[in-house]
């Protein structure tokens, strides 16, 4: 079965009137988030460099959108005009999100192994040259404007693909995240979904230490907003969030804030702000591998 059929094929599994998954779907699911873990872990360690613990936490969150047939995509058409637009404004989570495109069919998977390579198209954050990414991101809290841009234009075009942004809650702290958030809220943007990554850490310490967020929902809420909360590493839950964004009846912009663990699946890296930007080496090495082993 082609990738694009297979796509279509899961956004029949679910039960539209119990919202529930097929388990034997959920598994599959589940077991793919392992390989994009796995996935990470060796295109980083391979070039010595990288974001692990970013990337995993939002693993499922990805798996949700793109294995779980959220989102329309063709893989072997990129360029697809009527595509839903993704926009991973927390651009050093990119190794998921390039295993993820890769595992659909966007690019071969032994592109993986030039991760950060001289040359290679997959650089440490997400580059619009990679096949199924939509814009260079990293340069924190540029996301977000970006996929309002895009969600407006699809209002003015009367075009029906959805805009979906993935934000840090670190990036949140930043002052262009909230004028794009008042932007959407006044223009009704209804058809733009942001997901907010909250795993509580930021690149060198817990986000209520450096600049708290709280109270979050409420200011989303104050800015136009529709809002979410979900468990972030739950792919039932985050399906059965996801499987009605495009049934939305709301004029407002929708945010999900999915809880999450930052280094999700490996024991020492979870919650720890080190874990931001290192490699494992030696016997945490060796735990990491086993920890993600499936």
């Amino acid at each position: 079965m082609c990738i694009y059929l297979e796509l279509q094929a899961a956004r029949r599994e679910i039960d539209t009137v119990k919202k529930k998954y097929n388990p034997k779907f959920l598994n599959k699911l589940k077991k793919k988030a392992l390989w994009v873990r796995r996935s990470v872990l060796d295109m980083c360690i391979t070039a010595g460099a990288g974001h692990i613990a970013p990337a995993l936490s939002c693993t499922e969150i990805l798996i949700a959108l793109y294995q779980g047939g959220i989102l329309r995509v063709r893989p072997r058409n990129p360029e697809w005009k009527k595509r839903d637009r993704f926009i991973l404004s927390k651009g050093q989570g990119c190794a998921a999100l390039y295993a993820v495109l890769a595992d659909l069919g966007f690019f071969p998977t032994s592109v993986l192994n030039t991760y950060t390579c001289f040359g290679s198209r997959l650089g440490g954050h997400s580059e619009s040259n990679v096949p199924g990414v939509e814009a260079f991101t990293g340069s924190l809290g540029h996301g977000l404007a970006i996929a309002a841009g895009m969600a407006l234009a699809a209002k003015i075009d009367k075009k029906p693909y959805l805009s979906v942004v993935l934000l840090g809650d670190g990036e949140c702290q930043e002052g262009s995240i909230w004028e794009s958030a008042m932007f959407a809220g006044y223009h009704c943007l209804s058809n733009l979904i942001a997901i907010i990554d909250r795993n509580r850490l930021q690149a060198i310490n817990f986000t209520k230490k450096v600049l708290c967020l709280e109270p979050l929902s409420k200011k989303w809420e104050a800015f136009g907003w529709d809002v979410e909360e979900v468990d972030g590493h739950c792919l039932e839950s985050l399906l059965n969030i996801l499987s009605k964004i495009r049934s939305r009846k709301s004029s407002k912009p929708l945010v999900i804030i999915a809880t999450t663990t930052k280094g999700k699946g490996i024991s020492f890296m979870e919650n720890k702000s080190i874990w931001h930007y290192r490699i494992p080496q030696g016997n945490q090495l060796e735990t990491a591998k086993k920890e993600i082993s499936g």
